[in-house]
């Protein structure tokens, strides 16, 4: 009996996720410009192995209090941020601003719950429309991480604007392609751009709401920005606007492809193994997310292009 105790704890603590004590995200604020600090997260797709913690949720201090960036994908994820954040400094958090519905973004709502928490009209509206599902979906990919994690609505509707926080300009771009709504933030006082959902760094970027050609448009507008540290949803912090090719040109060969496949008279099932491009070998979950893509985008691309093919 000993031995086949002893075996099984062998095999749990082997298991993906398994964590002994408390679970944690041993979360560490990376400084990235003046009075500016980002939580990077991993390239990786949500697992019970990483509690959803994949993206660069950040915070600006300023001295009219700290404003926050995304919340995270969980309750326990904006606590220890906000836990986080007070190693840094003792003022009061004066406005969290959530980028887009994806569910990494603002399910650690509730942890700034006394505070105002702002995203455009259509972030908001998606939220009350598909939060709860969302919140459902992300207790089956993780697990434990997600105890406590209940919906919260952004509490205050933000458009295009420039908001003042102490000495900190802070520019409002509402975008659309990623999702519906995608909310960047341009610091004009550091030039941190916090580029919201739009860009993706060596991570392949995620379709569920995506508009391809609505997307491209919203890169060239941050291309044309002035930036000094661009900050994407996933993946490396750059002093570049590399970010911003690398999503171009993934988004172009990919819609280009589906729509040369499904001229050709192919369907869905061919393309799932279908070859890519070394240049995108370095992106995190590659396959994974040209399979979701081509589920995704497919039905739309097909309905498009078999009227001409017939």
């Amino acid at each position: 009996m000993r031995a086949l105790v002893a075996l099984l704890l062998l095999v749990v603590s082997a298991a993906p996720g398994w964590a002994a004590g408390p679970l944690s995200y041993h979360l560490k604020p990376v400084a990235i410009a003046p009075d500016t600090w980002v939580f990077e997260g991993t390239r990786e797709h949500f697992t019970r192995a990483n509690g959803g913690n994949i993206l660069n949720p950040g915070f600006i201090v300023t001295d009219d209090g700290v404003i926050v960036i995304q919340t995270g994908p969980s309750r326990r994820f904006g606590e220890e941020m906000r836990a986080a954040i007070a190693t840094v400094t003792d003022k009061p958090i004066r406005k969290v601003f959530v980028s887009n519905l994806h569910p990494d973004y603002w399910l650690g709502n509730r942890a700034f719950a006394d505070v105002p928490i702002a995203a455009l009209p259509g972030t908001i509206e998606g939220i009350k429309a598909e939060g709860q599902g969302m919140t459902e979906n992300m207790y089956r990919l993780v697990g434990d991480w997600m105890r406590g994690t209940e919906p919260l609505v952004p509490t205050e509707t933000v458009y295009g604007s420039t908001v003042v926080f102490g000495a900190h300009r802070l520019r409002l771009i509402p975008l659309e392609g990623h999702t519906a709504a995608d909310l960047a933030i341009l610091d004009e006082t550091t030039g941190v751009l916090f580029a919201g959902g739009v860009v993706f760094a060596d991570r392949t970027p995620t379709t569920p709401h995506a508009d391809i050609a609505l997307w491209l448009a919203a890169l060239d507008a941050l291309d044309a920005l002035e930036v000094t540290v661009l900050v994407p949803n996933h993946g490396r912090i750059r002093t570049d606007k590399a970010a911003i090719a690398q999503t171009r040109d993934w988004l172009s060969w990919l819609d280009r492809s589906l729509r040369e496949r499904a001229e050709a008279g192919a369907d869905m099932a061919d393309l799932l193994d279908a070859p890519i491009p070394e240049r995108f070998a370095g992106m995190g979950v590659l396959r994974e997310e040209y399979r979701r893509s081509v589920s995704h985008l497919w039905p739309r691309i097909e309905k498009a292009v078999l009227p001409r093919v017939n």
